[in-house]
């Protein structure tokens, strides 16, 4: 990805798809260009500037453009430093679930963005693992039980006494 790729007022970068080759701008979210910002400012002074430079830049010296075989070997340092097994496909992964169970965007939407030639490739994002399962039925739970302590009980009927229906019946619904 080269400088000329990114474009941060209108939140977007341009991507060459892995199997067309073909430049397709793709949207990011502003943490993203934060960072970026972050790691220009740390980079000033120490890599060329000028359109076609790389965007991503090693920390460690000499300053090499940051391209896949470095970030694979940043990530197998950092998975032996911490003992887990990430890798970069899973960072994608990660957010394509994310996206694809935004119930603000289409299936078709989020294909356009992971480039898949078939909607049937997208939708394997859809499934949700059993923590998000368990998380998303409990908080259902919650709520029911939120609006049902909401409801306000009706006053009974004319010539009913409410202290004497709540000894018989219990707290009156």
């Amino acid at each position: 990805m080269q400088q000329c790729d990114i474009d941060p007022g209108q939140q977007l970068i341009t991507l060459v798809r892995k199997g067309t080759r073909a430049k397709q701008p793709v949207p990011e979210s502003a943490d993203a260009f934060v960072w970026l910002r972050l790691h220009q400012e740390e980079m000033h002074g120490e890599v060329p500037r000028g359109r076609t430079q790389p965007v991503w830049w090693t920390l460690r010296r000499p300053r090499r453009p940051l391209n896949y075989p470095a970030a694979h070997r940043m990530f197998a340092r950092a998975n032996a430093a911490v003992g887990s097994d990430w890798t970069l496909h899973d960072l994608r992964h990660s957010a394509a679930a994310r996206i694809a169970r935004d119930p603000q965007l289409m299936l078709s939407d989020v294909q356009l963005v992971l480039g898949h030639a078939h909607l049937s490739t997208t939708e394997i994002y859809l499934t949700p693992d059993k923590d998000e399962v368990i998380a998303g039925v409990l908080a259902l739970h919650a709520r029911i039980a939120e609006q049902r302590e909401k409801l306000v009980p009706p006053p009974p009927s004319p010539g009913y006494d409410p202290q004497a229906l709540s000894v018989l019946f219990g707290r009156m619904l």
